[in-house]
């Protein structure tokens, strides 16, 4: 999103943490509610949410942190916006006269004012999914209720949104307008998560008539009209409308999602052309969800290409480190990515929707490059998004040497990244386990529980990962069963030991692969996997001086305390929503961005200090820990490198 604001003391609310209901429509979810089947080749299939119960962990932990900031904000405070659009307004029912407010990218004169709501109502039914808590489900109905009376309110067309019609009708006529459609796709995504994982039928009715109201005020449009609108960033509206396709099978919805085709965007990528410098990174990546929703629903060779093209070119070419990618929002020449470590680097939404494409492409061909990449991205940002002390979430993840991690308010900022983390933080089971007919996918390190009850599976994963190289894998089932177990062999490691009651696996497999093992489980079946993990460094593309030191999966940053620092929650205005660029980091001038070692054996200039994942620098003293856990100080991600010839 192309915007800005941002402080909070948070309670912390504790929930039960049951296995409940099942994010997006991913191959394999939903049984029961998709009419139109996927007709693409597939080698794995997602679980459900609801199948996978997190265990307590750092990833718990940080879920519970989310589900209270969330549980926190009034029903009438996500409504109040639509409300005053609709003028519903007939008596003090509920306080809405007295009604506090939201600030930030909800202000009533925001044009995106509505799109947290929707992604509340996503997460609300992500959590609900991750732990069949009822308080979630309860305060969804609340909201998808209210949405209902302001739907009918504004008329029988459908159209329903916190900000007048009028909006769309200017980005139609290619008039200035911020991103309305990118504001209705949160409210469509919300009302359809509603409907699959809290089973609110109420929620997918607010969605086709939504639906209902586009195609009407659409269809006529002339194809010029249309290409000039869809420049104006609309998010994944697209995916939505293939998603609705998928669960009515009213083919309306499929010519709307492909009217949402950017001709001007995507054609490049078919003949793999890198036309992404200076293009904006998360108006971009959701466009290619939709495709990816498109291959899958109608075998679409193209939208493959596309789609695969786009994922290895940014993943590839157009990545820090971290996994994260772009620079003040946008894709850059990757031939200068030294020069773009900026204050202003990694806008979270944008690896939000790179993982969600990449789960997409494992369920295609289950390649193990897809799930490296997925761990990497989600320790190193998703999970580093968030405050540990606070709950709050950060805009952006900067490679400023000297730059520090910028949160988000509790009810004064809800910038899209705010809105996506609303999700990323209540979906982290999502991507642990896959299956296809013959047995289960580990892609993730993470403590967890499995239940695949089509095969009477309970499957339980014990690992303090990656603070311990090893997770143990401990099979429940009252009957033998015979399947595989597919061991992700990450491309960081070598030389995995697998022993299963005991007894050490002979390991043909390589780095970068799955280890295949097949044979009869039965009740306390126990597999123990070791995966050693060493120091190494990544240089970036253009420039072998600048290097970003990794353990396993996991990026380093040193440790620069907090000379000159402000804090880390600048922003208090409600009335502030686009002035996240002019924080100044007031970078010390004596800051140290040089690394005294040698790329050859950096195990040698860098050693690890104790249990904990903390590590020093050998010749300088400098304190380095993973990324995800340096928080309310300065850090160094890419050093420049002092001995790099020897």
């Amino acid at each position: 999103m192309k915007k800005r604001t941002i402080s909070l003391v948070m309670l912390m609310c504790a929930f039960g943490w049951n296995v409940g209901k099942a994010q997006s429509v991913y191959p394999g979810q939903h049984n029961g509610k998709i009419k139109e089947k996927i007709t693409a080749p597939l080698k794995a299939y997602s679980f459900d949410l609801k199948q996978v119960k997190l265990l307590p962990g750092r990833f718990r932990e940080t879920m519970m942190r989310d589900s209270a900031w969330i549980m926190s904000i009034e029903t009438k405070q996500l409504l109040h916006s639509f409300r005053s659009n609709a003028g519903v307004y007939s008596s003090n029912e509920g306080g809405y006269f007295n009604v506090k407010k939201l600030g930030g990218w909800e202000s009533l004169d925001c044009d995106l004012r509505g799109h947290t709501t929707g992604h509340i109502l996503s997460a609300l039914a992500l959590m609900y999914a991750s732990t069949g808590n009822e308080a979630f489900k309860i305060k969804a109905d609340s909201l998808v209720k209210g949405l209902t009376e302001v739907q009918q309110a504004l008329g029988k067309s459908g159209y329903l949104s916190a900000f007048p019609e009028e909006l769309i009708d200017r980005n139609i006529a290619a008039k200035s307008v911020w991103a309305p459609w990118y504001t209705l796709h949160k409210i469509f995504a919300g009302s359809i998560d509603q409907y699959l994982y809290c089973d609110n039928k109420q929620a997918l009715d607010i969605a086709t008539k939504m639906a209902d109201w586009a195609y009407n005020k659409l269809m006529p449009l002339s194809d010029e009209v249309r290409r000039k609108m869809i420049r104006n960033e609309f998010g994944g509206v697209n995916e939505c409308f293939y998603n609705l396709y998928s669960i009515t099978g009213d083919e309306r919805y499929e010519k709307l999602a492909k009217f949402f085709y950017h001709n001007e965007m995507l054609d490049p990528l078919e003949q793999d052309k890198d036309e992404l410098a200076g293009k904006h990174a998360n108006t971009f990546i959701p466009k290619l969800i939709a495709e990816a929703r498109n291959y899958e629903l109608n075998n679409d060779g193209k939208s493959k290409t596309v789609v695969t093209n786009f994922w290895n070119n940014v993943v590839n070419n157009h990545s820090f480190a971290t996994g994260s990618n772009s620079d003040k929002e946008k894709f850059f020449d990757h031939n200068h990515l030294s020069e773009h470590l900026s204050g202003y680097t990694g806008e979270t939404c944008n690896t939000y929707n790179l993982l969600k494409l990449t789960r997409h492409m494992f369920c295609w061909d289950a390649n193990p490059r897809y799930a490296d990449y997925y761990e990497r991205a989600l320790y190193n940002h998703i999970l580093g998004q968030q405050d540990p002390e606070t709950g709050m979430v950060a805009y952006f993840l900067p490679m400023l040497s000297g730059a520090h991690k910028v949160y988000s308010t509790k009810e004064n900022s809800f910038w899209c990244c705010v809105g996506t983390g609303f999700e990323s933080h209540a979906k982290y089971g999502e991507a642990i386990y896959y299956h296809d007919n013959e047995g289960i996918y580990v892609n993730l390190f993470i403590p967890s529980e499995l239940t695949w009850k089509e095969k009477g599976v309970k499957l339980t994963q014990e690992t303090a990962f990656p603070e311990k190289e090893n997770t143990t894998l401990t099979f429940h089932t009252q009957n033998r069963v015979k399947m595989n177990l597919y061991l992700r062999y990450p491309s960081w490691t070598m030389n995995v030991l697998v022993k299963i009651n005991g007894k050490l696996e002979k390991i043909k497999q390589i780095p970068g692969s799955y280890i295949k093992l097949n044979r009869v489980w039965k009740e306390g079946d126990c597999i123990e996997i070791t995966y050693p993990m060493k120091l190494r460094t990544e240089t970036t593309p253009d420039n072998d001086k600048k290097v970003a030191v990794l353990y396993g999966p996991l990026v380093l940053a040193g440790e620069m305390g907090t000379e000159n620092f402000i804090k880390c929650a600048p922003y208090s205005n409600p009335n502030l929503y686009n002035d996240y660029y002019s924080y100044d980091y007031n970078v010390p001038s004596s800051l140290k961005t040089t690394l005294n070692i040698d790329k050859s054996t950096v195990d040698e200039g860098i050693r690890r200090i104790g249990d904990k994942l903390i590590f020093k620098t050998v010749r300088d003293n400098i304190t380095m820990e993973p990324l995800y856990n340096v928080h309310r100080q300065r850090y160094v991600v890419y050093w420049d490198l002092q001995n790099q010839d020897k």
